[in-house]
C-alpha cells in the first residue's frame, strides 16, 4: 500500500505518548490512537493510521500501520492504487476479509488472501500496483510496513514472499503468526531484523498470557472486540504499545463478541531515518534524488506488468507530492519504553 497523502507529513520522532495503566506488576501501556487517512479518489477507501506519528513513528522495526474495513467495496470503490515506489523498506500485506492482486516491478504478481502473507522488500527501489478483486464485496485488513537496516537497503535486492501459516489452537483462540516466533509456532519469511507478526483471535471472555522477547517492544492492533493488554483498554483500530524488558504480556476479552488483534514487535530500531511519501532514506538529498529518479522514469524503480484498474483519473503511475520547501530532518526509535506523563 502506499502512502497517498499529497502533502506527506515530516514526523519527528519523540519519546511517546500517554501511557494509561496497567495491570498490577503488568507492562505500562500506551495508547497510540488512529488518524483517518483517505486511499485517494472521491470514492476513496479510508485508513485508519496508528504509525507513523508524532507521538510514536516506530515500534521496533515496524514503521507504517494502516487498518482499513470492514468496508463495503460496492459503497468504497475497493482498493484501486497505480504503480508507486518503495525504497528502503518491505511490505506486509495481511487480510482479514477480500483479495487484492498485486503486481511488482520484480516481475511478481499474486493475489492477497486472508490468513496468508504477502512481503515485498524493496532494495534499492520497486514499484507496484493493488486493485481489489473484482469478486472482492468486502474489503478488511492491515497494510503493514517495515524499515530495511542501512546494511541490506541497497543490497537485499527486489523480492516477494508468500505463507500460509498453521493455525496455533489455545484455550479461548487461535494465532495465525506470519513473522517471527510466537505460542511454539515460526514464520519461515524472511526479515532483516528481529520482528514479530501474528493475528490473534479471542473467544468472549478468554485470555492470553504470552511469553515474549524482552529484547522486544511490542504493539497490539485492535480489529474487533472489547480487549485489554495488561488491563488496559484498547479500542478498534488503536495500538496499544509496550517498552522492553517485558517478558509476558496479557491479552482479555472482556466482551460479549469475539474479539480479534494483530501484536507486531521488534527490537528497538536505532537508525536515524528520514520516512517522507514511500520513500525511506537517510539524507534529504537521497530522498530528494528517490523522487527525481521516480518522476523520471528510472530504472531504479522498473516497470510494472499486469495493472488492471478502474483508474478513472487514467493513472498509470503515482506521481510524486512536491517536497516540502524545509530541509527534512532524520528521526531515531524512541527509547523502547512507554511514556510515563
Amino acid at each position: 500500500m502506499t502512502n497517498l497523502d499529497p502533502l506527506p507529513d515530516e514526523i519527528e520522532c519523540e519519546a511517546g505518548g500517554a501511557a494509561n495503566g496497567r495491570e498490577p506488576g503488568g507492562a505500562r501501556v500506551e495508547i497510540i490512537t488512529s488518524r483517518d487517512v483517505p486511499l485517494g479518489g472521491p470514492r476513496a477507501m479510508t485508513v485508519k493510521r496508528t504509525l507513523p506519528q508524532r507521538q510514536r513513528s516506530l515500534i521496533g522495526a515496524w514503521c507504517f500501520v494502516d487498518h482499513y474495513g470492514p468496508d463495503d467495496v460496492s459503497a468504497s470503490g475497493g482498493m484501486d492504487v497505480p504503480s508507486h515506489p518503495h525504497t528502503g523498506l518491505q511490505t506486509v500485506s495481511w487480510l482479514f476479509e477480500g483479495n487484492v492482486t498485486h503486481h511488482d516491478s520484480g516481475d511478481n504478481h499474486a493475489v492477497v488472501r486472508p490468513g496468508e502473507v504477502n512481503l515485498m522488500t524493496s532494495g534499492a527501489g520497486i514499484c507496484h500496483t493493488e486493485v481489489s478483486t473484482q469478486d472482492t464485496t468486502v474489503l478488511h485488513g492491515v497494510q503493514l510496513w517495515t524499515v530495511l537496516p542501512d546494511e541490506h537497503r541497497e543490497t537485499s535486492g527486489r523480492r516477494f514472499d508468500h505463507h500460509v501459516p498453521e493455525p496455533v489452537a489455545f484455550d479461548g483462540g487461535s494465532a495465525l503468526v506470519f513473522m517471527g516466533s510466537l505460542l511454539g509456532s515460526s514464520s519461515p519469511v524472511s526479515t532483516f531484523s528481529p520482528l514479530l507478526g501474528a493475528e490473534i483471535r479471542l473467544d468472549p471472555g478468554a485470555a492470553l498470557t504470552i511469553d515474549v522477547d524482552r529484547d522486544f517492544e511490542h504493539g497490539l492492533l485492535v480489529d474487533a472486540g472489547d480487549l485489554t493488554l495488561e488491563g488496559v483498554s484498547v479500542e478498534p483500530t488503536q495500538l496499544a504499545y509496550t517498552g522492553v524488558g517485558e517478558t509476558t504480556l496479557t491479552v482479555r476479552n472482556v466482551g460479549d463478541s469475539p474479539g480479534r488483534a494483530v501484536l507486531i514487535g521488534g527490537t528497538p530500531f536505532e537508525e536515524e531515518i528520514i520516512m517522507w511519501w514511500n520513500f525511506i532514506g537517510r539524507t534529504h538529498d537521497e530522498v530528494a534524488r528517490y523522487r527525481q529518479e521516480w518522476e523520471e522514469h528510472s530504472e531504479r524503480f522498473g516497470r510494472v506488468h499486469g495493472y488492471i484498474g478502474h483508474d478513472p483519473e487514467g493513472l498509470t503511475r503515482l506521481p510524486a507530492p512536491t517536497l516540502p520547501t524545509t530541509t527534512l530532518k532524520p528521526r531515531v526509535n524512541p527509547a523502547g519504553r512507554a511514556r510515563t506523563d
